[in-house]
Formats: C-alpha cells, sequence, structure tokens
C-alpha cells in the first residue's frame, strides 16, 4: 500500500469517528460551557466509549514506534488525522500526545521510554510539559527555574504557568536551567511524577474557551539524578523539536476548523435570503468563501511540505513559524466570517462554530504569539543571529 493510499483510508476511519462519536456529543458539550451551567463537558461512560471505540478502530499510538506496539505511521498521514479531529470542537485526542512523545523518543533513556513512554503510547499514562513562567512566556530562553545537583538528587526552585492538563497528568515535563548560562545556555529538561514532594499546583486559570491552565511552584522539588531527560544543559534542541511537532500539528486541525466554519457558511448562505437575494448570491459572500478556500488549500500544501521534510530528517524550524502564523489566522478569518454570515445565529453560544472560533483565537497565542514568529521569520531571512 502506498503512502498516499494509506493516508486515505486512515483519513476516512477518523473522519467516520468524528462524524459518528464527536459531532453528536458537540450538544452537551456547549452546553457545559454555558455561564451557570452544571453540564459535565463529557460524562465518564462518554469519555471511555471514546477511548474503547478508537482503540477499536486501530487508531491508537498511530505515529509511536513499531518497536512499542505502535504504527510509525509518516507526518503526511498524521497531519490528515490531525484534519478531521480538527472539524469538532469536543476536546479528544488520540493516545498519545505526539510533541511530548516526540520529545522523549528524541533524547530519552532507554529506562525512561520502558517507564514513561510504553505506557504513554498505551494510553495508561498522560503528560503535560512546563515551558513558560510569568516573566518568560514567548521568549522561553529566558526562563529562570533553576534546578541544582545536590548528591544523587536534582532540586528544583521556580514557577511555572499557562500548563494544560497539570492536574490530570501522571508526569511532567519541566524544563529548568542548570549553572549560570544566560538564554539558550544550561536549559535542561527533566520529568517530574505527580505527587512529588515540593511540585504544588498553586492555582487553575480559567481560559478562553472554557478551558484551564494551571500555575505550578517548585519549592525544593526533589526528583533522582536519573530524571534528566536528554544531557544537561542540552534541554533547548530537544525542546524547540517537541513546539516545532506541536506547531505542526496545529496547522492540521486549523485545516479541520476551517473546514467545518467554511461548510456552515456555505449551508447558511444557500438558505438564508436578504431583501429577496441569497446570500450565497452576494458578491461579499462569495468573495469570503473564495479567499477561505485559497487560503485553506495553501495551508494544506504547506503542511504537506513541512511533514514531508520532516519525515526526510530535515529541519523545518522556518516552515513551522509560517505555518503557525498563516494557519491560526486563517482558522480565526473564517470563523469570524461564517459568524458575520449567520447574523445573530452566528453569536450564539449553541452552536459549535463560536467554540471553534474561541480554539482558533486561542492557538494564536499558543506555541508562540504571531508577532514573535514573524520576527523570528524575518531575522532568518535577513540572515540575522536569532532567527
Amino acid at each position: 500500500m502506498s503512502d498516499d493510499e494509506q493516508t486515505a483510508m486512515i483519513r476516512e476511519t477518523v473522519a467516520k469517528f468524528v462524524d459518528r462519536e464527536l459531532i453528536p456529543l458537540e450538544q452537551q458539550y456547549l452546553k457545559s460551557k454555558l455561564p451557570g451551567s452544571d453540564h459535565p463537558e463529557l460524562t465518564a461512560e462518554q469519555r471511555k466509549r471514546l477511548r474503547d471505540v478508537s482503540k477499536e478502530l486501530g487508531l491508537w499510538g498511530l505515529d509511536a514506534p513499531e518497536d512499542l506496539g505502535g504504527h510509525d505511521l509518516p507526518t503526511r498521514t498524521m497531519a490528515a488525522v490531525n484534519e478531521e479531529l480538527g472539524r469538532s470542537c469536543v476536546p479528544f485526542g488520540l493516545p498519545p500526545d505526539t510533541p511530548n512523545l516526540r520529545m522523549l523518543q528524541a533524547v530519552g533513556t532507554e529506562a525512561q521510554k520502558k517507564k514513561y513512554m510504553q505506557p504513554y503510547i498505551e494510553g495508561r499514562m498522560s503528560s503535560a510539559i512546563a515551558i513558560s513562567e510569568p516573566g518568560a512566556g514567548g521568549d522561553p530562553a529566558g526562563m529562570k527555574t533553576r534546578a541544582l545537583l545536590d548528591g544523587d538528587q536534582w532540586v528544583i526552585n521556580g514557577r511555572k504557568i499557562w500548563i494544560s492538563n497539570a492536574r490530570i497528568a501522571d508526569f511532567i515535563i519541566v524544563m529548568a536551567r542548570v549553572g549560570s548560562d544566560q538564554r539558550q545556555g544550561g536549559i535542561t529538561s527533566f520529568i517530574v511524577e505527580k505527587g512529588t514532594p515540593g511540585f504544588i499546583i498553586e492555582r487553575e486559570i480559567p481560559m478562553l474557551g472554557g478551558g484551564a491552565t494551571f500555575e505550578i511552584v517548585f519549592e525544593d522539588c526533589r526528583i533522582p539524578k536519573e530524571s534528566v531527560l536528554g544531557e544537561v544543559g542540552k534541554g533547548y534542541a530537544p525542546m524547540q523539536l517537541r513546539l516545532r511537532t506541536r506547531r505542526l500539528e496545529m496547522g492540521s486541525t486549523c485545516i479541520g476548523i476551517t473546514r467545518r466554519a467554511l461548510e456552515m457558511l456555505c449551508e447558511h448562505a444557500k438558505q438564508r435570503e436578504t431583501f429577496g437575494v441569497k446570500l450565497a448570491d452576494r458578491q461579499a459572500i462569495q468573495w469570503w468563501i473564495a479567499d477561505i478556500s485559497t487560503r485553506m488549500h495553501a495551508c494544506r500544501l504547506m503542511v504537506r511540505d513541512a511533514a514531508d521534510k520532516t519525515d526526510r530528517g530535515e529541519d523545518i524550524r522556518h516552515e513551522a513559524s509560517m505555518i503557525k502564523v498563516f494557519a491560526t489566522e486563517m482558522a480565526y478569518d473564517a470563523c469570524d466570517h461564517a459568524m458575520q454570515t449567520l447574523g445573530a445565529l452566528g453569536m450564539t453560544l449553541e452552536l459549535p462554530l463560536n467554540a471553534l472560533w474561541q480554539k482558533a483565537r486561542l492557538m494564536r497565542m499558543y506555541e508562540g504569539p504571531s508577532e514573535v514568529h514573524r520576527q523570528a521569520i524575518a531575522r532568518r531571512v535577513l540572515g540575522l543571529r536569532g532567527g
């Protein structure tokens, strides 16, 4: 079977899963986000069904190594998977979380892979990553959290913020600085397990879209010497690998969001009349449809190009930055135009459109804001240091 045939087959399977399992849950999810609602996002039974069905369909460990029970699918195929998942506002991801998987795969020891990566792939463990700090968000090289070796233990002190999944994660990859080097120098990654003394979840931060992130404090948090992920002082490159993986994944997700928004826009435009003329016959609406379709096609080609380069082992930091900016702004604009086309109906919280719009807005900030990426793109083109 060729890669294209395999991608088409997996895409079809995931698309059916989204249509049959996720989209029917959207109304319940949306009700849970209404002010004063006591509805759960998803019940425990519903979450179990999603995991059971997706596992039965063979959708776990899609890009995980074959020797650890995965399918080792190429990045282009994973792009198709994430595009289909992006069409629904229901928050569900297929185990494992690819960016952290890539980081573990790249620099983890055999013992770490056995202890963390294997159950991670099998869906028995979940993870989070702690990079941002109150004074170092879009500039991770400016982090101040410190790790000091004391005998056979590392002692971590500092504060991290905007951490997703912190409360449910079985382990967290924590970025901290070792020694007195500044900027990228000395940055090291550590694995900190849930329940470790000195690892304190200080507060939950409500976010746009009804989700939450967390602020974490490390107070003399002691972890074993072998908890270093990779090499001491060389954690910046693996961290960037993880970020590039997420940015490429976000590009695919944004295509899915844009597809759904465009479908809703077109469906309404073909039905709704104003002053005796269908919206679909209005030039303004037609131009929105044309522009959204063109940008979506361009974005899909950008993602495929970066995916193929990734599978060839090429550095895609430049492409990842361009995709991050282009895709998130595309999805945001598509949702915005769809909301405008739907009029008052587009302003309601009863449609998935609003939830997708909020998700797109969040992604314009997560994994580096557009302004930081634009600066990095320009500096690379200009040949300046730090690009």
